[in-house]
């Protein structure tokens, strides 16, 4: 391992996030918000008590997106809690962040742990219990059930698996079990008793007025 590989593998934190971490999962997003910029989004989630953050950047410049990840970064380490970059390994290597999250498009995770190394965390997107498996069977640490609820944050969904596909992938696999897609504080707890352990939001929290309390309020809930 190079000096500098050693360096990046050294700023990353040490262990895995428990299910506890996993129960609200953070996806930012710059285009839905209250007038707060991605890194105050970032701030005021991790005061809410947030533990783990997916930085997502459609289009910026890579450049710009290492520039960002790198300011995350600073911030999630001030609370001890996880940097997931979304789809560029490249981008979580350039700044040590915790880990990347993959879709099935995107590069294939075996790909991406070699990138990364044996303690990144690696997250897959997944629709049926099939894909859950082979994720499974390449080594990623937890799955999103992409499509719970419908949602119009991210284009071309297609098939959803909603709560169905939540209870059949749970049964299927060991790791984590996280929904996305459409969750709010009303009906995230349908979530985790369909038998996710945990919850990712992008617009539940980017469009609240108050996003410290929103995260709170998410927790209680999904922990009742």
């Amino acid at each position: 391992m190079s000096v500098d590989m050693a360096m990046k593998a050294a700023h990353r934190k040490t262990g895995k996030p428990t299910l506890k971490d996993y129960r609200l999962y953070f996806v930012t997003d710059p285009r839905l918000n209250k007038g707060y910029n991605v890194l105050e989004q970032v701030d005021l989630a991790l005061q809410g008590g947030v533990r783990i953050i997916q930085l997502r950047e459609k289009g910026l410049p890579a450049q710009e997106f290492i520039g960002l990840a790198s300011q995350a970064l600073k911030l999630t380490r001030a609370y001890d809690a996880f940097l997931i970059i979304n789809d560029l390994p490249e981008v979580a290597s350039s700044v040590g962040a915790d880990g990347v999250h993959i879709g099935q498009n995107d590069i294939n995770p075996l790909e991406a742990r070699k990138m990364l190394g044996k303690d990144a965390i690696i997250g897959l997107s997944v629709k049926t219990v099939e894909e859950a498996i082979r994720g499974e069977e390449d080594g990623i640490d937890y799955v999103a059930v992409s499509g719970v609820f419908p949602t119009t944050t991210k284009e071309d969904v297609g098939y959803y698996p909603g709560l169905e596909g939540i209870m059949r992938i749970r049964n299927c696999t060991r790791l984590p079990v996280i929904g996305i897609g459409g969750i709010t504080r009303d009906n995230c707890r349908y979530v985790i008793d369909a038998g996710a352990h945990g919850v990712a939001v992008v617009t539940a929290i980017t469009m609240s007025d108050n996003i410290p309390s929103a995260c709170r309020l998410l927790l209680e809930e999904i922990g009742a």
